[in-house]
């Protein structure tokens, strides 16, 4: 606490000067920043809930770092500075309990979403399901790299499934990750691309084609664990916790995420 230290006025410096503020006011304490590495589906969400939070809480500043879910994970693994992850599948976070980096008790399911395909909103093609990417003047499919970014990875599942994978591989543009998969779209630099629901409706320059059947992939969840290698475990822990609050929960739900029973 020498920072703070150094900042305080010497004793009989100043007479004129209030007293300084007791420990329970949050002005006193010296700021907070947790690093959250979130799933870059959770954007807009989560910038909300960064106004929401901050005001609230004076003394904690909160960073994102946005991005898809394999590569923050890899991050961490290495060992970036990061207090919670937010993942956009489960895949990631047992990767990080089972290397005892997050702690299986403090980690659980929190979101859920949906797969959807999304055309430019003055699109031409008729599109209304996984066979109409087979017609010949579909030249572009945009989905985010299998490997590391989840979205990707569940539009792979539900093209195998419909057996349209391997047809289809020289039509497939991949992004870094979903919000990428997002903007080819917008931009009209493919004809289609596939996102989450709650990607959808945060842009009005794309239109949905067609839900992806949900049999058809794995359950899209999104849990959050904090790091074990935080220095910051308190305030960790209550973001946390916040994270599962009825006003927390409310913001992600009007961004299209559902919470699961």
């Amino acid at each position: 606490m020498s920072a703070c230290g150094n900042s305080e006025p010497q004793a009989g410096a100043d007479s004129n000067k209030p007293p300084a503020a007791s420990q329970g006011d949050d002005s006193s304490e010296e700021a907070v920043e947790l690093t959250i590495s979130a799933a870059a589906s959770l954007t807009d969400a989560m910038n909300e809930i960064k106004t929401m939070y901050e005001s609230k809480n004076k003394n904690i500043k909160l960073a994102f770092n946005l991005g898809a879910s394999g590569a923050l994970q890899q991050q961490i693994e290495q060992g970036a500075p990061v207090d919670l992850f937010l993942s956009a599948a489960t895949k990631n976070m047992k990767a990080l309990v089972d290397k005892q980096l997050i702690d299986a008790s403090q980690q659980r399911n929190w979101l859920s979403n949906e797969l959807v395909a999304v055309v430019p909103v003055d699109g031409k093609l008729s599109i209304a399901s996984e066979q109409d990417l087979k017609q010949e003047e579909l030249n572009k499919i945009a989905i985010g790299i299998p490997e590391s970014v989840p979205a990707g990875n569940y539009a792979k599942e539900a093209l195998t499934y419909a057996k349209l994978w391997d047809s289809l591989q020289s039509k497939m543009v991949q992004a870094k990750d979903v919000r990428q998969v997002l903007q080819y779209v917008e931009t009209g630099n493919v004809d289609i691309g596939f996102v989450y629901k709650t990607d959808a409706l945060t842009s009005s320059k794309v239109k949905v084609a067609f839900n992806v059947d949900p049999s058809s992939y794995s359950p899209v969840n999104y849990p959050m664990g904090i790091v074990k290698a935080t220095k910051h475990m308190k305030e960790a822990e209550q973001f946390y916790d916040y994270l599962q609050t009825e006003e927390a929960l409310n913001v992600f739900i009007q961004y299209g995420f559902s919470v699961p029973q």
